[in-house]
């Protein structure tokens, strides 16, 4: 990727001596990082070289006229006018979205704006405004919607006008298998859907020969619960955001699948409801003793897992993990390896230019054939 930012724009770190070196500058830091637990041959899997990020924020900023801006690798912002890391529609748009601004005459207070958009070319933007939306805001950014075929959703303190609708639907092939999933504005998501779609496979790879049913913490959305019910008798998901549970809730639905129950619930609340510390109104639908649960997947917040939670997964022969931190997993692994060997793990470059990764491994109890 070639960017005439390089250098001033703080999105990407890492981009001296092209994408291959950074990728294989980051096999190696997690190579010797895991090397007391894994002595295989970690699975790499590459991004697209640009125009690989389906969702970006920028900042608004005034003049003589409104800018995009990024943070400055050093102090303050730099003005930008394109970006190779956002996908082609979203680059497209870029340009076009503030023009429509400026001549709409809606730009006053703006200091934001999000993109969202599907492979299919669907796209949300989310307009960050200091101040109250009125009627005549909603009238203009109404036509302007029309005019560049595009959902908007203006945003103030404690005002959402929705135009259009507030997400879109993404759809993944994988192991030849076609998922849709709403992916829903001001929600998390998968940022890179070609390596999100590598990650699925690598996953549903790694417990292809598993029987029984399936625990899954962290759920979010659905991303790897939807894939997993078609290799599991059933699926029981656990994530604590309540808008990521009504979207998993509308993905299973929009996927044509009956074998999952989701619970929002907190990972910490889920382990000791099962343990029977307390008992919580969420759970009183779910007969946990219906469920033959050998497998357990989880994939964590940048903060890792607790140590209940490590301690609670180790209960489980086969463990699935996903990090998007290898700093904690690297903790989280002290506590696995306890009772488990690595057998697998993979390297999956979401964020290239960038120092981070996510890491996935596989775990099985010791004395496990």
């Amino acid at each position: 990727m070639d960017c005439k930012y390089f250098g001033e724009c703080g999105a990407c770190r890492v981009y001296d001596h092209g994408y291959e070196s950074q990728l294989n500058e980051k096999k190696s830091l997690n190579e010797e990082r895991f090397k007391d637990f894994f002595t295989g041959e970690i699975s790499v899997f590459k991004s697209p070289e640009s125009h690989y990020r389906s969702r970006s924020e920028f900042k608004i900023w005034h003049d003589d006229k409104i800018h995009y801006a990024m943070n400055h690798r050093n102090k303050g912002v730099v003005f930008i006018d394109e970006c190779p890391q956002v996908n082609e529609r979203i680059s497209a748009l870029m340009p076009k979205l503030l023009l429509a601004i400026e001549n709409k005459n809606i730009g006053f207070k703006l200091f934001g704006a999000d993109f969202l958009s599907s492979s299919g070319g669907e796209i949300v933007v989310s307009l960050l405004y200091h101040k109250r939306l009125d009627d005549e805001w909603k009238e203009l950014a109404s036509a302007m919607a029309k005019e560049l075929e595009i959902y908007i959703i203006g945003r103030s303190r404690k005002q959402k006008v929705v135009i259009g609708q507030d997400y879109v639907t993404e759809t993944l092939t994988i192991a030849d298998k076609t998922y849709k999933f709403n992916h829903i504005e001001n929600s998390f998501t998968q940022p890179n859907p070609r390596v999100n779609e590598q990650m699925i496979a690598w996953c549903l790879r790694q417990f292809s020969s598993a029987q029984g049913d399936l625990l899954e913490l962290y759920c979010g959305a659905g991303n790897f619960t939807i894939p997993f019910s078609k290799i599991f008798d059933k699926v029981l998901a656990t994530e604590v955001s309540k808008s990521s549970i009504n979207a998993a809730k509308e993905n299973m639905i929009l996927n044509d699948v009956k074998n999952i129950e989701f619970v929002r619930m907190s990972v910490e609340d889920f382990v000791g409801a099962l343990d029977g510390v307390r008992e919580y109104r969420r759970m009183k639908e779910i007969d946990i003793e219906n469920y033959n649960i050998d497998s357990i997947f989880v994939d964590p917040p940048r903060s890792g897992m607790d140590e209940d939670s490590s301690k609670f997964c180790a209960r489980h022969k086969h463990i699935l993990y996903v990090s998007c931190n290898p700093e904690t997993l690297q903790r989280d692994l002290q506590i696995l390896t306890l009772t488990h060997d690595v057998v697998d793990m993979a390297m999956f470059d979401q964020f290239p230019y960038t120092h981070h990764v996510e890491m996935g491994v596989k775990l099985i109890r010791k004395g496990v054939k």
